[in-house]
């Protein structure tokens, strides 16, 4: 992996890393929520939701845009997918280590 490439996988997994955050990343993958309407949901101030998606937006994972006063959050699938690529990366990285296990026991006596 590059150097961007880890610095992409660290922003990842850092927003991913928070209940919350992965709690807002599943309601704005379901559709479209307001940041308001969002920080109704959860027993924190309106700041610290508003934190909490900008550190999933600084990750890629969601976008906002502006409708009025309105501050509209919603899901990148794309970035989801990239986790995803990541994650399938590491299992093939251990898949292949057991693999390999598996023909050192199978060539002992």
């Amino acid at each position: 992996m590059t150097d961007a490439e880890e610095k992409r996988a660290d922003a990842l997994f850092h927003a991913l890393a928070d209940r919350t955050r992965r709690d807002i990343l599943r309601r704005v993958l379901a559709g479209e929520h307001s940041v308001s309407a969002l920080a109704r949901s959860y027993d924190m101030s309106f700041a610290a939701v508003q934190k909490h998606v900008a550190v999933l937006e600084r990750a890629g994972l969601v976008s906002k845009r502006r409708s009025g006063r309105e501050a509209l959050a919603s899901g990148e699938v794309e970035a989801i997918r990239s986790v995803a690529s990541l994650l399938d990366e590491l299992e093939a990285v251990w898949r292949g280590r057991i693999s390999r296990i598996d023909d050192l026991l199978a060539d002992r006596p």
